[in-house]
């Protein structure tokens, strides 16, 4: 693949409304398909099944699967996705200061 700026090679893996939600939940620690689906409400199984397959795909997490019935599915930052912590972190502050400065009200679930 080829990119004109490397921000856009960032955006190729990180892009999206749910992918840098996913990381920032599995930052707090490892987590199943469904306590991800519980966390964001506002997104349907295929995406998440899609946005996880993504990060997969491009080395930022993994996936463990552990042979029983149901199969149980953890999912958990790879030492590639953890280095995008800064990152995240620089994004949430931005948020913060945005919500802030906006008035917008933080949903709780």
């Amino acid at each position: 693949m080829a990119y004109n700026i490397p921000v856009e090679a960032t955006l190729d893996v990180i892009g999206g409304k749910w992918k840098v939600v996913i990381m920032c939940h599995l930052i707090k620690g490892e987590k199943r398909t469904s306590e991800l689906k519980r966390l964001m409400p506002g997104i349907t199984q295929k995406m998440l099944t899609q946005q996880l397959r993504e990060l997969e795909e491009d080395g930022v997490l993994s996936r463990r699967i552990y042979e029983q019935v149901p199969p149980k599915v953890i999912y958990s930052l790879t030492d590639y996705g953890w280095s995008l912590k800064p990152i995240l972190d620089a994004m949430c502050a931005w948020g913060e200061q945005h919500m802030e400065i906006n008035g917008c009200e933080r949903v709780t679930t």
